[in-house]
């Protein structure tokens, strides 16, 4: 058997709004950042425009912001220095202070007045990476080594030169480094010697007396009358590269 149910009829107000006591009324969605429209005494909404305050803010101070007017603005990456410039990296000035090191006869000391770091640290990746060929993994080695060599160097200067000294640490670590190259050559050399064999020991000496001459020529030259303590500084400058050529022969 089935139950019958008693469904209300439903009726629908002859307007099509439905009465106020029964239902809510539904609110208007404003748009953002809009007053209520109820309110009597409202702010009135100020748009924000980008074109207009680009265009005031041009009138008013001349220009776009960043740079004064388009041609001057241009004119200001032109006239800027480059990048190498700026780090404090000049390739002319660090060929010319390697090409003196070339010649072991005959080192320009006038070249090496302006010292400075970058070549020292490409000799330094360059000894590195040859080193890593050889199946050497040493770069912290090599640059604790040149630290401690430029340290111990310029206080052996300092004290034979006692309050007349002019060589300074900065001076001192540039010349070390740039001094580094026939060691560096050696290394990219001993990669096509074989190893344990008496002609690595022979290039080796060569090479050390190489840097020894060029490293105490230029100390004696930049420190302005330190001649007579040029064996000195030889024996200080002999120990240095001596140790580089150890690591690349063993």
């Amino acid at each position: 058997m089935t139950k019958e149910f008693n469904v209300p009829p439903v009726v629908f107000p002859a307007s099509g709004n439905p009465p106020v006591g029964n239902l809510q009324q539904r609110r208007v969605p404003t748009a953002p950042f809009q007053p209520p429209r109820s309110s009597g005494s409202s702010i009135p909404f100020m748009s924000f425009v980008i074109g207009a305050a680009t265009t005031t803010s041009s009138n008013i101070y001349g220009g776009p912001i960043g740079g004064g007017g388009g041609p001057s603005g241009s004119a200001s990456f032109e006239d800027e220095e480059p990048l190498l410039d700026e780090l404090g990296i000049h390739p002319d000035q660090i060929w010319k202070k390697t090409k003196a090191i070339l010649n072991p006869l005959r080192v320009n000391p006038a070249v090496h007045k302006d010292s400075d770091l970058s070549g020292p640290i490409i000799l330094y990746l360059s000894l590195c990476l040859f080193q890593l060929l050889a199946g050497k993994i040493q770069f912290g080695v090599i640059l604790g080594w040149i630290v401690v060599s430029s340290i111990f160097l310029y206080v052996v200067f300092n004290m034979l030169a006692g309050r007349n000294g002019k060589l300074d640490l900065h001076t001192c670590t540039s010349v070390v480094g740039y001094c580094l190259l026939p060691v560096v050559i050696l290394s990219a050399a001993s990669l096509f010697l074989p190893q344990g064999s008496s002609g690595r020991f022979i290039i080796a000496g060569i090479f050390v007396l190489w840097a020894t001459r060029a490293c105490t020529g230029l100390m004696v030259a930049l420190a302005d009358g330190e001649e007579e303590h040029r064996g000195l500084i030889a024996y200080a400058c002999f120990l240095i590269y001596t140790l580089f050529s150890l690591l690349v022969i063993f």
